[in-house]
């Protein structure tokens, strides 16, 4: 219809026929347009049977035009307080609400009552249970939501052979979940990172899609191609800040890359204290491979006081290299030395903060070199720092143990200027490659100054280091050094490089190679003790107060990142350095 307002004609398409080509609306060649128009105007005579749906001028319950009898005589509903239909919404909603609140609020509160662990079954990680982001959910059921679901009863306890004592499974990935992927917030407990592993002049860049789990492994991938500037890609898969535990055994069940007569490839796995981040340099300047927590020369730059004593950091290192230069370290910055009031994570004790570092306890290096000729092996060690003079660990049967002495023996590494290095290689199975075989590797440790370290292969003892090993050095004047009380992050990462044994054997290595891993899985005796931010040794509040050193690998000195070096108040000073400064 059309409705004249205001001097307008607004036309409908629902009133009437269109008008015939050439004709005007409402007519043939012998009506008039004034006719046709007004047989459009609303008007009584015009009426139709939907005409008060449209009218806006009228209420539906008036009485006019239409008739107060007329079946379109329909009151428009008005506000009502109460209504069936309003009640039930109102009840639906508030049965919305109320379930929120349950599971967000009321749930929390009372399993916090209960267990005392406001973090819940996941330890704190992301979603229910430890969801990662590709559905793989820790198990619910008691609290230690971080042992995965597909963990077999059977091996949620492991029985020391030495110790003789067994202990409870705190932690497992079985990788059973195909297609996992890890780059940043995609898993709760792993991450893989963005960057040039510089440190140990590697040839790869590090890539997080490298990595992936399928067919029961996390699968980690070398490939000769152009990336990010260098020409292989392979992958490092880290637990940092995500996981960590302190004390008891670790275990990892792999299956090695290439050939056992190829020098180049370096897959590992290993353990490093959370304040040190690998591949963010900044992270480990004078803090990588610490364990250390006495204030004495051992703290200091070189290990050496300013008059360049005591003599052996000066005589006793690599002459051919270094000219006898024991250590090139800027200290210790996290020591038993360092300031009240200075940057330091703690914690304090007896006014005096506690010294704190990044050690590092490798599960497996794998190489090919053993007692001088090429073949398959693996290298079990402890990187510790200060160092003994000519990094001459104490190596007595009081301090030392080697099970087997046909399958076992001592590096010939011992240290450099960055790190001392006590370590055992043992031979492997040569198939135990590209798949094929796989063999377990792991270690048994207890922290502290009276601690002790046992690694294992193929559920064997290969060798066991006591707290001894690394004890007081009169030639270097250090004290005892500790086996790690650090939280311990876990990495897992596949290298190519000349600087772990030889040049690589061009014209033999293919590409490309895979490191796999079918599980990891850590146990402890007695009390838990997980997490990265433990109350006797913190770290959460240091890392976030450090994000260009430890979001920024591309910051490789301390002194890059802008933070100011804790002051340390035991250096070289007749009168203590925090008094001066």
């Amino acid at each position: 219809m059309a409705r004249q307002q205001s001097g307008l004609s607004f036309i409908s398409s629902y009133s009437n026929p269109p008008p015939s080509p050439g004709f005007p609306a409402g007519g043939g060649p012998s009506t008039s347009r004034a006719e046709s128009i007004s047989s459009l105007l609303w008007t009584d005579e015009n009426k139709e049977s939907d005409d008060w749906l449209h009218d806006p001028g009228k209420a539906y319950g008036s009485k006019g035009a239409w008739g107060a009898g007329s079946s379109k005589n329909r009151r428009r509903p008005g506000f009502q307080l109460f209504s069936s239909r309003g009640i039930l919404n109102a009840a639906a909603l508030l049965i919305l609400v109320m379930g929120l609140l349950a599971l967000f609020v009321a749930w929390p509160i009372f399993d916090f009552y209960r267990n005392g662990d406001l973090l819940g079954k996941s330890g704190g990680f992301f979603g229910p249970g430890g969801t990662n982001a590709s559905g793989q959910v820790g198990e619910v059921a008691g609290w230690n939501g971080l042992v995965d679901k597909e963990t077999k009863d059977s091996v949620r306890k492991w029985t020391s052979p030495i110790q003789g004592d067994t202990l409870d499974i705190i932690f497992s990935d079985e990788f059973n979940v195909d297609d996992r992927t890890f780059y940043p917030g995609d898993d709760p407990f792993w991450e893989a990172v963005d960057l040039h592993y510089w440190a140990t002049q590697d040839l790869e860049w590090y890539h997080p899609d490298a990595i992936r789990t399928r067919d029961g492994n996390l699968e980690i991938k070398m490939t000769e191609e152009p990336q990010s500037g260098l020409n292989w890609k392979s992958g490092m898969l880290q637990s940092w800040n995500k996981f960590c535990f302190t004390g008891g055994y670790i275990e990892v069940n792999v299956s090695l890359p290439g050939n056992p007569d190829w020098f180049g490839l370096w897959p590992g796995a290993w353990t490093i204290g959370n304040l040190a981040r690998p591949g963010y340099g900044a992270t480990n300047d004078g803090v990588w491979p610490y364990s250390y927590d006495v204030c004495d020369v051992g703290t200091y730059r070189n290990q050496t006081r300013k008059d360049n004593t005591p003599m052996a950091t000066s005589t006793t290192g690599d002459v051919e290299k270094y000219g006898g230069k024991l250590a090139y370290s800027p200290g210790q910055k996290l020591s038993a030395c360092t300031c009240p009031g200075a940057d330091h994570p703690g914690p304090m004790r007896n006014g005096k903060f506690a010294g704190r570092g990044g050690p590092e306890i490798d599960i497996l290096e794998a190489q090919s070199w053993f007692a001088g000729k090429v073949g398959a092996s693996v290298s079990q060690s402890i990187q510790v720092a200060p160092f003994d003079a000519g990094y001459k660990f104490r190596d007595d049967s009081a301090a030392t143990t080697i099970y087997n002495a046909e399958t076992s023996i001592f590096n010939t590494f011992k240290g450099s200027v960055y790190q001392e290095s006590l370590s055992v290689l043992s031979t492997t199975d040569t198939q135990a490659y590209n798949g094929k075989v796989y063999k377990t590797y792991g270690f048994d440790y207890k922290p502290g100054k009276d601690g002790w370290i046992t690694w294992y292969y193929d559920g064997k003892p290969t060798w066991t280091m006591q707290a001894a090993a690394i004890g007081p050095n009169g030639e270097t004047e250090i004290s005892q050094r500790l086996v790690s009380e650090e939280p311990m992050s876990i990495v897992l990462n596949f290298a190519f490089s000349p600087q772990f044994q030889d040049v690589p054997s061009w014209g033999k290595i293919t590409f490309p190679q895979t490191f796999y891993i079918d599980y990891v899985r850590v146990y402890q005796r007695g009390g838990i003790n997980v997490g990265c931010d433990p109350k006797d040794h913190p770290t959460a509040q240091y890392i976030q107060d450090h994000p260009n050193a430890y979001m920024n690998p591309l910051t490789t000195t301390w002194e890059q990142t802008g933070y100011k070096w804790p002051v340390n108040g035991d250096y070289g000073w007749s009168l203590p350095a925090c008094i001066r400064v």
